[in-house]
């Protein structure tokens, strides 16, 4: 059994990998912030081996729960896919804030 965590899990980028993931036989944790499209993407998943843990990663104690869920379940991990992330100003790249990149 291997071990995936997918942040931003509820969509996008993040819902195709963590399905194919599910197909290629891994457990997979489901990460982000909206619980209703978490539970999607395991219904999407067609599968039993994901676990949907509502998490904002921006948080640091919001990650130590994460991880200390996926150990408690698991016991391990394998694989983490950071694609959680939002959406930036469509403005050249020297022209976002430190604040702007870090969230």
């Amino acid at each position: 059994m291997k071990i995936a965590i997918v942040t931003g899990a509820g969509s996008g980028i993040g819902r195709a990998t963590a399905v194919s993931l599910t197909e290629a036989g891994f457990h997979v944790v489901l990460v982000g912030r909206r619980v209703d499209a978490l539970e999607e993407t395991a219904v999407l998943a067609k599968s039993t081996h994901c676990l949907v843990v509502p998490s904002d990663i921006a948080k640091p104690e919001s990650v130590q729960a994460l991880f200390a869920k996926t150990w408690e379940t698991y016991g391990r991990l394998d694989l983490l896919f950071n694609n959680a992330g939002i959406g930036a100003p469509g403005v050249p790249l020297e022209e976002i804030s430190f604040d702007q990149w870090q969230a």
